[in-house]
């Protein structure tokens, strides 16, 4: 994407958000230089951080792919981000061009970047949200205009994808629980999120310091969660293989090769996808 960043007000570009840190890590455009700042720090005490934005790419792309595959015919994407080549929308109606595809993020400029691409895709959209709400998702879903894109009385993919390690331990279940719930028989959930077990990879003060990147920059907290807690978000889901697993081994096949995928211990985050 060339085109160069689209601002909604003076202020976006004073504070960094996680969208576009993201964004600059797969080496995207539509980034200011707060968030380039940001992601500069972040590489320096995280080396690997860009892998990490990479690897959680590819894990999405292969976890639509799958659950299109299965016939899943809408995908919800909370929390979707700045759009880079290889999008939900992009892998899912790779499959079947009729599958329906609703984004949503808290960033405008995620929002604004987003419709641009799928202004010529009548059964795709994004629009301004915050993920942590899922009272005001649900009532967002249940206007017409948007259930025409996504009716959660029918089969729907929910993607969290690097987004829930936003969410401190006192409110995730909040988060999760009710859009979990609301799900159709038939539904699927998605959910990458950096693992407790980053400290068999990096020391404690990386990891801290990483942490701090995110706190001062972009005024968000960041959780790291064990493999049970991650788990738990998912209720009585049940998984698909291999399960719940670094983010490099599951269904490598499925994409092009994972930047973990010779490394010891794979990647530093869990990937899963589970059925209702």
């Amino acid at each position: 994407m060339s085109s160069p960043p689209t601002s909604t007000s003076s202020h976006d570009q004073g504070r960094a958000t996680v969208a576009r840190i993201y964004d600059y890590l797969l080496g995207g455009k539509q980034n200011f230089e707060a968030d380039r700042e940001a992601a500069r720090r972040l590489l320096q005490a995280i080396p690997d951080s860009a892998d990490i934005a990479r690897s959680n790419r590819l894990f999405m792309q292969r976890a639509v792919r799958t659950l299109a595959e299965d016939g899943i015919k809408q995908f919800l994407d909370l929390g979707s981000g700045i759009p880079t080549q290889g999008n939900v929308h992009e892998i899912a109606q790779a499959n079947d061009p009729s599958i329906r595809v609703l984004y949503l993020d808290i960033d405008p400029v995620a929002v604004v970047v987003s419709n641009q691409i799928l202004r010529d895709n009548p059964t795709c959209r994004a629009i301004e949200g915050d993920f942590t709400r899922p009272d005001l998702i649900l009532d967002a879903l249940a206007d017409g205009d948007l259930a025409s894109i996504v009716d959660l009385d029918q089969p729907t993919a929910v993607l969290y994808c690097s987004v829930l390690q936003q969410v401190p331990d006192d409110s995730i279940d909040a988060v999760v629980t009710p859009i979990r719930e609301r799900l159709a028989p038939g539904s699927a959930m998605v959910m990458s999120h950096i693992s407790a077990a980053v400290a068999d990879r990096y020391d404690n003060t990386t990891v801290s310091e990483g942490k701090a990147v995110f706190r001062a920059r972009a005024a968000t907290e960041i959780t790291l969660r064990t493999d049970e807690q991650i788990a738990a978000l998912l209720g009585d889901y049940r998984t698909l293989a291999p399960g719940l697993v670094p983010l490099n081994n599951w269904r490598p096949e499925l994409s092009e090769p994972d930047p973990y995928a010779t490394a010891p211990g794979g990647s530093p985050m869990r990937g899963v996808v589970a059925t209702n």
